[in-house]
């Protein structure tokens, strides 16, 4: 099989998201009711969002945090609540404008900006915390390194994003998965082992100057997905 490059899984994410499961994301992010399995991916969802909100100080007044892949805006407007100044930012145009369909009149203390464009685009400035939350699932260990290593000299703070765990289960679900209706399949993902993505981080120059942090792995249904922080030295 022929490997697929960054800008190609890119294009393919794009199309996903515009495309083929729009209203089947903007239920399972919504609260409507859904089937069993999605349930399960829901829940798992609202759990990492909470271990990556958790992640962050509590109070964020004055703070800029990048949502690097946003979708409809979750993560960033709970950080907004918290008093950040965040950039929220997907490859997606349909899924910023759900966001900002469900951005809420007031947010009392932060702000949000939404925008779609390339999440890793040095052009978007400087950041205290970059939160990316199931977006680098999609890639390869290596282009998930150098994303990040292209975050560490624009991020003051930490930078916060998840991957999915090389395991039987998570395997098992892939290829399951594999075998449902195209249109209800997830994008693809790709199976990232920890041992070697914490050995290519150590080996990345790009990222001396962070060390890994907390790691938490969540698994509900079809969801499994495992947060790793990196936090400036």
């Amino acid at each position: 099989m022929a490997t697929v490059t960054f800008q190609e899984r890119r294009g393919q994410l794009k199309t996903y998201f515009d495309r083929t499961a729009v209203d089947a994301w903007a239920r399972l992010t919504s609260t409507d009711p859904v089937g069993r399995i999605r349930a399960t991916v829901r829940a798992g969802r609202d759990e990492m969002r909470g271990t990556l909100l958790g992640y962050l100080p509590d109070a964020l007044d004055g703070r800029r945090l990048l949502d690097a892949g946003c979708g409809t805006g979750a993560l960033g407007v709970a950080a907004a609540k918290r008093g950040a100044d965040v950039l929220a930012i997907d490859l997606s145009p349909t899924l910023v404008g759900l966001a900002e369909q469900r951005l809420p009149p007031r947010l009392d203390a932060g702000r949000i900006e939404f925008r779609s464009g390339d999440m890793s685009d040095p052009a978007l400035g400087e950041f205290d915390h970059v939160v990316a939350m199931d977006s680098l699932i999609h890639y390869r260990t290596a282009d998930v390194v150098r994303v990040l290593a292209g975050y560490a000299p624009r991020t003051r703070h930490s930078i916060i994003f998840t991957f999915a765990p090389k395991n039987p289960a998570l395997l098992l679900l892939w290829g399951v998965g594999r075998l449902f209706p195209r249109k209800d399949r997830a994008p693809a993902i790709e199976p990232v082992g920890e041992t070697a993505l914490r050995r290519a981080i150590a080996r990345e120059p790009g990222l001396r100057e962070f060390r890994i942090g907390r790691t938490r792995r969540v698994a509900s249904g079809f969801y499994k997905s495992q947060a790793m922080e990196l936090v400036k030295r």
